[in-house]
């Protein structure tokens, strides 16, 4: 079935997680990816383990993290430093569409495969560079990683619990600062190529980790612009609506997101709390958030004296949000999670049964599917090569 990117070629100059995840989501809406790895050692994540699928270590085996992030691509391997090896990149690029890499600043620009460089021979080109601070400016050259991101961009100063409970500045359990830059670009992405549709005109896109941090700050960015006061840390607590947190239950935890008073009354209705559904301290979400010790006292007293899964039988009888705090193997045999699909098989010439995340949207007309499961390390590299013009002599002696 024809995709919404089939038909376009994207030059995969990326590695680790900021680019492969931006690239295999054009490669999940059906662009042709042709990842490019260094001869002999490939994608750095490949050695990123335990754990390993198919083999103990990364000689024997495939790395989970590697797995996770580069369905629907091919791999060739080409050494970037050597004049043969550009050749072949740029050959790669005058047939392709987009281009991305995520070197460090100035990189390309040295190797000669800069975005000058490369639309000399497509000028069309849309061409995107993901770094961790943007490729110019004061700060630009700070070497980048998720949780230095993290921490820069404000991120980890609103996420961890609060300094009076003991708490520290803490990262998210997933790399978000890799992915939402990844996320980013391939947006920009799809838009480049849309304004190209309609012009003929291709360009550069420069996006970045701390943008992207930045951009999810959302209303903590706008409250601070509004007040001068920056957001704390508070743990699990929103901002602005209570009771909106985590709570005990008598054998683990439960979320509750109660956001009108309608909603409150539900919940004090449904756990017998008729004090507290009368009690002027409890009476709207501004007194609420004034009084959060003697909420938070009754709250509890009731919850925990319910397991999590009376609690969720009680709340979702009234309407009330609320859902327990799931591990990733009960994620993964929630009958939901299956039925959208989140759970994705892609068949490996060498793994059994090997699953990756799912893709998050469902499109009626053109549906993702796994055209190619993660590459084994320049599994394609002849393919291509013989895509490109070569010969079977000229890619021996490549080789």
């Amino acid at each position: 079935m024809t995709q919404p990117l089939t038909g376009i070629r994207v030059l995969d100059l990326t590695r680790v997680m900021t680019g492969p995840y931006c690239t295999m989501m054009l490669g999940d809406m059906g662009a042709d990816v042709i990842k490019i790895e260094q001869p002999g050692k490939g994608d750095d994540t490949r050695a990123w383990g335990p754990p390993f699928l198919g083999g103990d270590d990364a000689t024997t085996g495939e790395s989970a993290y590697y797995l996770s992030i580069n369905r629907n691509k091919r791999s060739i391997t080409v050494n970037l430093k050597d004049e043969q090896g550009k050749e072949i990149i740029r050959r790669l690029a005058a047939n392709s569409d987009v281009v991305v890499e995520n070197f460090a600043p100035g990189v390309t620009k040295r190797l000669g495969l800069s975005y000058d460089d490369l639309r000399a021979v497509q000028p069309d080109l849309v061409y995107c560079s993901i770094s961790g601070f943007g490729q110019d400016g004061p700060g630009f050259d700070r070497t980048a990683y998720d949780i230095i991101v993290q921490g820069m961009s404000g991120m980890m100063s609103i996420t961890g619990q609060a300094d009076d409970d003991g708490g520290m500045p803490t990262k998210m359990g997933v790399p978000i600062a890799d992915m939402t830059a990844g996320m980013f670009a391939a947006f920009a992405i799809v838009n480049a190529l849309f304004h190209r549709e309609r012009t003929g005109e291709g360009q550069y896109i420069d996006t970045s980790m701390l943008g992207g941090q930045v951009a999810l700050l959302v209303y903590y960015a706008v409250g601070y612009f509004a007040t001068g006061e920056a957001a704390q840390r508070q743990g699990n607590r929103h901002q602005t609506v209570v009771p909106y947190d985590t709570f005990s239950t008598a054998d683990g935890y439960v979320n509750l997101a109660i956001g009108n008073e309608r909603l409150w009354q539900k919940f004090c209705d449904a756990f017998g709390l008729t004090e507290a559904a009368a009690d002027p301290r409890f009476g709207s979400n501004a007194a609420r958030m004034a009084n959060l010790g003697p909420l938070y006292e009754a709250m509890n007293g009731a919850l925990r004296q319910h397991t999590t899964a009376e609690v969720m039988t009680i709340l979702d009888a009234v309407g009330v949000p609320a859902g327990p705090i799931a591990t990733i193997d009960q994620v993964f045999a929630a009958p939901q999670t299956l039925h959208l699909g989140l759970k994705m098989p892609a068949p490996h010439p060498t793994i059994a049964d090997l699953a990756t995340p799912g893709v998050p949207y469902r499109m009626r007309g053109t549906p993702c599917q796994v055209r190619h499961a993660p590459p084994l390390l320049g599994q394609h590299t002849a393919e291509i090569l013989a895509e490109l013009g070569y010969s079977a002599a000229d890619i021996a002696a490549l080789h």
